[in-house]
């Protein structure tokens, strides 16, 4: 029997089984329900983010109309002076965004966990409250919304178990096997033939929804290099549980030993060993529950404030040994008005040191489930998806200290200025929106 008659064969089988064709319908709807799941949280994000630029922006137009009729500030703040550097910076309006990726409607991974958009002041962090405390991203396979990896990495498998159960073992307990090694040149051959037409089946179906997932979101246009990652990632995965089912079936005699086995190995990889993983994880590397920033945010911050102005002044010329000889650190008057005003910038070095504490725990743990990727599929691919995706730890991370440095830099004009005595007229004003803004 030749490769293409095994596969009419099977086709043919495979429409008159009812049970087969509603499983691959039923993983077809849930990609489909995965992929509006994920394109409706980057369609929302996208326009919230359009809200906030617009909103950003009329803010913007408002101070600026300040500096052009004369004023220092709104009429019900007088305290505020903008002609300052101190006010001008913190209302600059700075705004850092995490842009989503249209992959994102492929894979939305710790995109409902975290915060996409920062309002950026010389007093932030990037653990502020609007910043959700991190998790690590293998931690949250069993968790969040149904997304198209979701089906990819749970269902998938499922599919391709009630697909392929029966293959060799019906024969084989009908006692058709004698005669189907008398009509192929190789049992193997067929047994690899029949295979092959329902990963061929379901590679086909996936590279489908891939495809419709990327007009929902424009993934050809924005993000094409993705498009073709996630149809890499999939076929990869798609071999990695053909070939584990394809040695199944070839030792296996009996239609329920195959299936039980299936089964097994299926709930051993998808759900066992990432658990187990997980409670190992929280066994040696337990959550990190931010004590020591809440330390830094209250007690130290207070402890700070209480410092003499002699023990204020010499931290802050270690920092910016530029002020020594600025013209305000001649006047006694404008001094002590100038050290409050950058006292922020020796609360930053705190909370940095406290937030590399609790970064440098975030990636123990990952490192960790990282480790075990060689026996962890699942948790692997789902962090690739993810990365494809950016919605990935990584990705967050890499959006937090982008926060960090444009906090740095806030602060390192606001002191600069704010010791060299500048005067903020409308000019200066746009000015910072470059200096302050714009990561280097």
């Amino acid at each position: 029997m030749k490769g293409f008659n095994i596969f009419l064969y099977e086709w043919k089988h495979f429409i008159r089984s009812p049970f087969k064709v509603v499983a691959l319908l039923l993983f077809v709807l849930a990609g489909v329900y995965g992929l509006h799941n994920g394109a409706s949280l980057y369609n929302e994000q996208m326009a919230n983010l359009e809200k906030i630029k617009e909103r950003s922006e009329q803010d913007r137009q408002q101070y600026i109309s300040y500096y052009e009729e004369g004023k220092k500030g709104p009429d019900n703040r007088p305290w505020i002076d903008m002609t300052t550097p101190f006010w001008s910076i913190w209302y600059s309006n700075t705004y850092h965004f995490k842009t989503p990726s249209p992959a994102m409607v492929y894979s939305i991974g710790q995109a409902e966990q975290y915060g996409f958009y920062k309002r950026v002041t010389f007093r932030a962090s990037p653990y502020d409250p609007d910043m959700t405390n991190e998790i690590a991203n293998p931690e949250r396979l069993q968790t969040g919304t149904l997304d198209f990896a979701f089906a990819l990495v749970f269902l998938l498998p499922l599919l391709l178990l009630i697909l392929l159960y029966n293959i060799k073992g019906m024969e084989t307990e009908q006692g058709f096997m004698p005669l189907i090694e008398v009509q192929t040149a190789s049992k193997s051959n067929w047994l690899l033939s029949r295979v092959t037409f329902y990963g061929a089946l379901v590679f086909g179906v996936i590279m489908l929804l891939l495809a419709y997932g990327a007009m929902l979101t424009g993934v050809f246009a924005l993000a094409s290099q993705a498009f073709g990652q996630m149809v890499l990632l999939a076929l990869f995965y798609l071999l990695f549980w053909l070939v584990i089912y394809s040695v199944i079936l070839v030792k296996g005699k009996s239609i329920l030993g195959n299936t039980l086995t299936m089964v097994g190995v299926w709930l051993l990889f998808a759900f066992i060993i990432p658990a187990t993983v997980h409670q190992w994880v929280s066994i040696e590397k337990p959550t990190n529950l931010m004590t020591d920033f809440i330390d830094a945010t209250r007690d130290e911050r207070i402890e700070l404030y209480e410092q003499s102005d002699s023990v204020i002044m010499a931290q802050l010329k270690a920092m910016f040994p530029e002020i020594k000889n600025s013209p305000v650190a001649q006047d006694s008057i404008k001094k002590k008005v100038a050290m409050s005003e950058s006292t922020t910038a020796l609360f930053n070095e705190l909370m940095k040191k406290s937030i590399a504490k609790v970064e440098e725990e975030h990636q123990e743990r990952n490192t960790l489930v990282a480790s075990t990727f060689w026996f962890n599929p699942v948790s692997f691919f789902q962090n690739r998806f993810n990365y494809v995706a950016q919605t990935h730890f990584a990705n967050y991370q890499e959006y937090r200290a982008q926060i960090q440095q444009l906090i740095d830099q806030q602060i390192k004009v606001l002191v600069q200025d704010v010791w060299n005595g500048v005067e903020v007229d409308k000019d200066r004003y746009l000015e910072y929106g470059d200096k302050i803004a714009n990561i280097d």
